[in-house]
């Protein structure tokens, strides 16, 4: 269980009268997440998702909501922000920012097969067309500049070789950069745990909190690395069929250029090392909060390792 600011009934039915949602019937905390605290909502006249941010800075919250939006608007199934009264995305609870979105219908799928990856990369790809005419501008949060910042922070904990390993791929990613590449809001954390699915069809995508402006390829990168694995929970090779079915269900819908397949395998690392300082960092400097769930930080420490030594197929390179 993630929780990190409860929420009593009595205080949401109060905070929920300033939206046009009808009556609370029922409060139930989300055991998923390590960023924000998170419940069901359900009322009279549907079901919803509340969000408090533990750690997000309000500056940043108005571009995840507004692309939320945005992208519903334009048919991606995603949750839609619900305005309140005074017709805002975002209000305090319990000193809190908090908003309130719609809940998606589905399930997450744990082991998801070629099926699922070409649903998955069509998805990812008419969201990035979506995306195109969405105004809003954030660089990528967990880009460049904060893995500078979080390896200084994690350095101390590491052991020589996992440090050398860190400095290396660091010094690999300041030499390659792709200022040319296309463009765009991107998810940047579209793990399988982040994606519905009802009747064997992508039936929602959700947590949109990492989003920000970068390279298109690279939120392929990051789908690739935790859907297109042998097995998640063992062998961290890239699965071919797999790969190549999310990255042709993409093409088809968005045809990628040739620059994007010769940035691919740096892209695979780049995103390999993201995830790694990230959970190293939640591992090591932890906050305040109940019963938080971490991740591994070996399970993308050994995928950055592999993305390195063999990368991945890139056929539209060819």
């Amino acid at each position: 269980m993630s929780i990190f600011t409860p929420v009593s009934e009595s205080q949401l039915a109060t905070w929920l009268k300033n939206y046009s949602v009808g009556g609370l019937i029922g409060l139930e905390p989300i055991a998923s997440g390590i960023e924000n605290t998170n419940y069901f909502v359900t009322t009279s006249q549907g079901r919803y998702v509340l969000t408090l941010f533990e750690r997000l800075p309000a500056a940043e919250l108005p571009f995840y909501l507004e692309l939320m939006a945005h992208l519903a608007r334009h048919g991606i199934p995603c949750p839609a922000p619900i305005a309140d009264l005074a017709d805002r995305y975002l209000s305090s609870l319990n000193g809190k920012p908090a908003t309130l979105v719609t809940r998606l219908a589905g399930a997450s799928v744990e082991n998801p097969g070629v099926a699922e990856c070409v649903e998955l990369g069509a998805l990812l790809a008419r969201m990035h067309l979506a995306g195109r005419s969405y105004g809003g501008y954030l660089e990528n949060p967990r880009g460049p500049k904060w893995w500078r910042r979080a390896a200084d922070e994690v350095r101390p904990f590491l052991d020589p070789l996992r440090a050398a390993q860190l400095e290396s791929e660091l010094r690999f990613q300041a030499q390659h950069r792709f200022a040319d590449l296309p463009r765009g809001a991107v998810h940047a954390d579209l793990f399988r745990d982040n994606a519905l699915f009802d009747n064997g069809r992508i039936s929602g995508v959700f947590d949109f909190y990492f989003a920000g402006v970068d390279c298109f390829v690279y939120d392929l990168a990051v789908c690739v690395n935790d859907w297109c694995l042998v097995d998640p929970e063992g062998d961290r090779r890239l699965d071919e069929p797999k790969t190549l079915a999310l990255l042709g269900a993409y093409r088809a819908i968005r045809p990628l250029e040739s620059t994007e397949g010769e940035a691919w395998p740096v892209m695979l690392r780049a995103a390999a090392l993201r995830f790694w300082l990230s959970r190293l960092h939640d591992k090591h400097l932890p906050r305040p909060g109940e019963l938080v769930k971490v991740h591994d930080p070996e399970h993308f420490c050994e995928i950055l390792a592999l993305r390195g030594a063999r990368g991945a197929p890139a056929p539209w390179a060819a």
